[in-house]
């Protein structure tokens, strides 16, 4: 058995795909228990199953056609005409913007590139410093993962619903879980860029701008309306909110606005779906993975072994901080979600940690972790986006980080922050 997992590792670190790696390391675990090896596949079965699980897909699909639209000019000048007047005002739009965008793609490097060449040369040419802009477009690039109809919010509710150890975990119950946590992030960097802009020049409103704007983006506005006005209303179901969005995109960027040819519209299916593929083969066998692991007591092995080692509650938020923070440098996202949750949620339940504020916790760090140094994935893909020395962005990032960071405390330690709306409209 040992041998096996070290074979994995090394397989791991030769560059095996992490699907691959799963499967093995769940196919022999079930071999050395002398189970039948067609759990494996059952449990692409029983993913199959789950209603909400369409929401992924058809919610991807319209972030993506939203991102190869010319929607994020739209949504920058809509920001730019509302808000542009305040001090910072620029700053502002830009972090509301990729907020925005972050939350439909579900993807903060999709951000960065799609957002990045229109936001950075704008606040360098409106005289914001270049470290702050680098720092500005890297870290908003993430933001947003937190709000809805993110897939990671959605993800976490169907991985905490398959272990069947947490109560009712929903994906609306998360999506109103996320709000308050995501607008603290939103709030202390916006007020960071209001008083580090606080000697640019202001711009006057203008009315026409902003009704001339406001009509561009009429085609756009209503979405937020569409998923969480039909969700919290009880009109729509999670995946049934899904279809109307992705339906709605899809018959405004190719047929009313046409900025998405027929052509074109095969290339965009493809993209998207490659990305939901791989999070579903993924997820797939994670939940094999998962099931062995129960089958074996693993989790409630390793919550004896920390509990030994760790004694209290506030103990084990911060060291699940720290591991987050620096997973959140080496996986991307949704790996990280199907990797990790079937092993930290029956600790942190061990430890009295509500699961839907541990699903904020998780994705607030992970939020951040795109961008810690050394290896945060955003650092890179900026990095190569704007041409710049990644340890430049290193450096332009650390008052961002140190906001963001401790905004995370602040979610960790203060769990209402995440459990109002929750516990007020509902579990």
């Amino acid at each position: 058995m040992i041998l096996g997992g070290l074979a994995l590792i090394l397989l791991a670190v030769l560059g095996a795909p992490l699907f691959s790696i799963i499967a093995a390391s769940a196919m022999l675990g079930f071999y050395r228990s002398e189970i039948d090896l067609s759990v494996v596949a059952i449990e692409f079965f029983r993913i199959a199953e789950m209603p909400v699980l369409l929401a992924i897909p058809l919610f991807t699909f319209a972030g993506y056609l939203l991102s190869e639209s010319r929607a994020p000019h739209r949504l920058v000048r809509l920001t730019r005409a509302l808000l542009g007047w305040l001090p910072g005002g620029l700053a502002v739009v830009a972090l509301v913007a990729c907020a925005f965008f972050t939350a439909f793609t579900g993807a903060s490097g999709v951000t960065i590139v799609a957002l990045g060449a229109l936001l950075y040369p704008a606040l360098t040419q409106s005289g914001y410093r270049e470290d702050f802009s680098l720092g500005l477009v890297t870290t908003s690039g993430s933001l947003g993962l937190l709000f809805a109809p993110a897939l990671p919010l959605i993800l976490y509710a169907v991985i905490a619903q398959q272990l069947g150890i947490a109560g009712n975990i929903t994906v609306d119950a998360m999506f109103l879980a996320g709000i308050l946590p995501g607008l603290l992030m939103l709030a202390l960097l916006s007020v960071w860029s209001v008083w580090t802009a606080r000697g640019q020049p202001l711009t006057s409103f203008s009315a026409s701008e902003a009704k001339t704007a406001i009509k561009e983006a009429a085609w756009e506005l209503p979405l937020p309306i569409v998923v969480l006005g039909g969700v919290y209303s009880g009109y729509f179901a999670i995946s049934e909110a899904a279809a109307v969005t992705a339906l709605y995109v899809l018959f405004v960027e190719v047929l009313v606005l046409r900025e998405i040819s027929f052509k074109k519209l095969p290339q965009v299916m493809r993209q998207s779906m490659v990305l939901v593929g791989g999070i579903m083969i993924i997820l797939g066998v994670s939940l094999a993975s998962t099931n062995y692991l129960i089958d074996a007591e693993i989790p409630g092995k390793l919550f004896q072994t920390i509990q030994e080692l760790v004694s209290s509650k506030l103990t084990f938020l911060i060291l699940l901080n720290i591991f987050l923070l620096i997973l959140g440098t080496m996986l991307e996202i949704f790996s990280a979600l199907i990797l990790m949750t079937p092993l930290l949620l029956p600790i942190a339940i061990g430890y009295g940690v509500d699961p839907i504020h541990l699903g904020i916790i998780f994705l607030a760090n992970m939020q951040i972790g795109y961008f810690t140094p050394p290896v945060g994935m955003n650092l890179f893909i900026a990095s190569y986006r704007f041409g710049k020395p990644v340890t430049q962005l290193y450096r332009a990032t650390l008052p961002w980080f140190l906001i963001l960071f401790a905004a995370v405390l602040v979610i960790t330690y203060w769990p209402a922050l995440s459990l109002t709306l929750v516990d007020v409209y509902g579990r």
